[in-house]
């Protein structure tokens, strides 16, 4: 399933593809198949398109070069191992699991890093064919150099491992008929035209087998930028384990997709300026693989309400983005409230729309408008004829005046000094204490937004439907 860190790569690659008019392309890699999770190719592809970064080719969408699910291309695999085995580029290993879990024992046991020993190598051409005719199972390895050439990677800069030096030859073909990703990134490349690859920085090392392997085959590689590791804000990576990283966990929290694109781009580099608010377009335009650095990036997941903020309101300014959210609240206010909701107008779409422009800039998610502090929105609250005379006598005089007021419209600035030439005509209750008593009988509540905002939310019927009940009474 997709999480943060592949979000990231994917944005990096489909600002890339935008900026150079090219292909983004989504490759399915299932060729571990004991790892296979079901529905999670089609997770993939859901979350690209919700985040707003659909591939223009692979998984369903299909393509010029399909199909993009590497275990629907196993003939290839299979004909690139044969082509190498025919050029002595690789050879047939013979080794059991138990043989290879002993080699790795025992490095562990004298200190060392666990290696295979190329054993089958040296086996004849008569010894291979004697264990093929008996059915012996068999792997194909690619037979490293010793030497490695240096390559330019557009972050690292040029970078040389001499693999062949400290690991064993690599298994790219395994005995299921299965490659593994050495050999199917290398042949799917290749046949797929790819000209640029941006993938995870813990590829880099790999990347000196994979140029053996182009080399091996007489192929040209495409150029590569190795993506520094995001990290948790404490330099620990992320974990598939923590489950919170995931972006369906994201989506179900009411986290926004540009919200997400934001954070993890401000948190690393690659921009020709770094701020908060950024959207697709803006990324874009700014983005400059040059610039990325090869530091690991921090990403403080705290910050994630104040990103949600700021592109909830954009999409609250925006009324063709702001209907599906009124949509989306109506669905939670029923959900949460039912049958407790007194007058059925509070889920008419005015109603909500207006809710939505006042607490703009105060909310993180349409979610917290479903929160016990906002509930006054929705349910008109029950407050005793005692609650309001602990605070003045002249509660009755405060509901009746307001209700006088919302008679004409006002905006929140005439609102606001119409409530303070009304409390100079109070004998004994100060302004402060006026400002208590309404917030109180329209909503129930000692805090919250300011009395004029509860005021023009609710509207001149509610409100006075609320003050009414208080002189009923």
């Amino acid at each position: 399933f997709l999480h943060l860190g592949g979000l990231r790569t994917a944005l990096y690659n489909f600002l890339f593809a935008q900026q150079h008019a090219g292909t983004f392309i989504l490759r399915l890699e299932d060729t571990d198949q004991s790892r296979l999770v079901p529905a999670a190719a089609q997770d993939i592809e859901d979350q690209l398109e919700w985040a707003g970064i659909p591939p223009d080719e692979g998984g369903s969408k299909g393509g010029l070069y399909g199909p993009y699910v590497q275990s629907q291309r196993l003939h290839l695999y299979s004909a690139a191992a044969a082509a190498l085995l025919e050029s002595g580029h690789a050879y047939r290993c013979f080794c059991t699991n138990q043989r290879l879990e002993l080699l790795k024992r025992e490095a562990l046991r004298s200190g060392q890093t666990p290696r295979y020993d190329n054993r089958c190598r040296s086996l004849h051409a008569d010894q291979v064919q004697e264990k093929l005719s008996a059915g012996i199972p068999s792997v194909v390895r690619f037979r490293l150099s010793d030497s490695s050439e240096p390559f330019q990677d557009l972050v690292f800069g040029f970078t040389q491992h001499a693999v062949g030096q400290v690991e064993g030859d690599p298994v790219i073909l395994k005995a299921d008929g299965f490659p593994t990703y050495h050999l199917a990134s290398v042949v799917d490349d290749w046949h797929m035209r790819v000209s640029h690859v941006l993938r995870g920085s813990e590829w880099l090392i790999s990347t000196c087998k994979h140029l053996q392997l182009y080399r091996a085959f007489g192929w040209t590689p495409p150029t590569f930028a190795h993506l520094p590791l995001l990290l948790n804000k404490d330099g620990s990576k992320l974990s598939k384990r923590q489950g919170d990283i995931f972006i369906q966990h994201f989506r179900q929290q009411g986290v926004l997709p540009e919200a997400l694109l934001d954070i993890v781009t401000h948190c690393g580099s690659g921009f020709s300026s770094n701020r908060l608010g950024r959207r697709l377009h803006e990324l874009i335009g700014e983005f400059n693989v040059s610039k990325i650095t090869a530091h690991s990036a921090l990403l403080d997941l705290d910050n994630l309400p104040q990103f949600n903020r700021i592109h909830l309101q954009r999409r609250i300014e925006d009324d063709a983005l702001c209907r599906p959210l009124v949509d989306e609240l109506k669905d939670l206010i029923a959900h949460s409230y039912g049958d407790q909701i007194e007058d059925q107008e509070v889920l008419q779409r005015d109603y909500i729309q207006r809710v939505l422009h006042f607490r703009k800039g105060h909310i993180s998610s349409v979610k917290d408008l479903i929160s016990p502090v906002h509930s006054y929105l929705w349910l008109r609250p029950s407050v005793s004829r005692e609650q309001l005379e602990q605070l003045s006598s002249e509660f009755r005089e405060i509901a009746a005046k307001v209700i006088q007021l919302m008679q004409t419209e006002h905006t929140a600035e005439d609102l606001n000094a119409e409530l303070k030439i009304a409390s100079k005509n109070l004998k004994k209750t100060k302004y402060s204490s006026m400002m208590k008593i309404l917030r109180v009988s329209l909503s129930g509540q000692q805090q919250g937004p300011s009395v004029s905002e509860m005021i023009l939310s609710l509207g001149q019927k509610e409100v006075c439907c609320r003050l009414q009940r208080i002189l009923d009474h």
